[in-house]
């Protein structure tokens, strides 16, 4: 017995399967590059000096400039290295306003003035909710860390943060005078 495919309407495409897989894969990834345009920044590798009352603490971020990347921020991260972080630059002070859209992890946020002296702090934040987190007064950046880090650092408002975006406030106890080197970072 000889088995013969079924005959092929007229009009009908018929594609080998590893064609149809194919152009299902290509209509996967532009549906997700036009959904998810931010989704592909990329961030620039730094480090900051947070001046406490007992140390000067040194850790890696990563540098949030764009709107592009601002928005996309940390959203979709399942983990955050224990001490790193992501400082969002606004450019200049004014009220800044967060949430925590799409975002998988508790996070610290830490509101800096432009002087690089924290503002406020809101710790613990709930993951994924679109409750709006805003800063007491006026900040140029928010410093998120891992849920947690500012307790266990000893990070309290009215600390001072240095960075190349901030402002030297040299007068600040822990913060070199001029003539001293700058714990200021690239």
């Amino acid at each position: 017995m000889t088995v013969r495919p079924a005959p092929v309407p007229a009009g009908v495409l018929v594609l080998p399967a590893g064609v149809l897989v194919f152009l299902v894969g290509v209509l996967v990834f532009l549906a997700g590059g036009v959904a998810g345009a931010a989704a592909g920044e990329t961030f620039r590798q730094t480090t900051l000096t947070i001046f406490t009352d007992k140390a000067r603490l040194t850790l890696p971020v990563e540098l949030a400039t764009t709107s592009d990347q601002r928005r996309q921020g940390l959203q979709g991260r399942r983990m955050l290295a224990q001490d790193g972080g992501m400082l969002f630059d606004f450019g200049r002070s004014r009220p800044i306003s967060m949430w925590m859209k799409d975002t998988l992890i508790s996070l610290d946020m830490l509101f800096i003035r432009s002087d690089g002296v924290i503002e406020s702090i809101v710790e613990q934040t709930e993951p994924h909710s679109l409750k709006i987190i805003r800063s007491k007064g006026e900040a140029r950046a928010v410093l998120e860390l891992n849920a947690g880090s500012a307790s266990r650092l000893g990070i309290r408002a009215g600390h001072r943060v240095a960075h190349r975006i901030f402002d030297r406030a040299p007068n600040l106890p822990g913060t070199p005078r001029a003539g001293e080197p700058s714990a200021r970072s690239e």
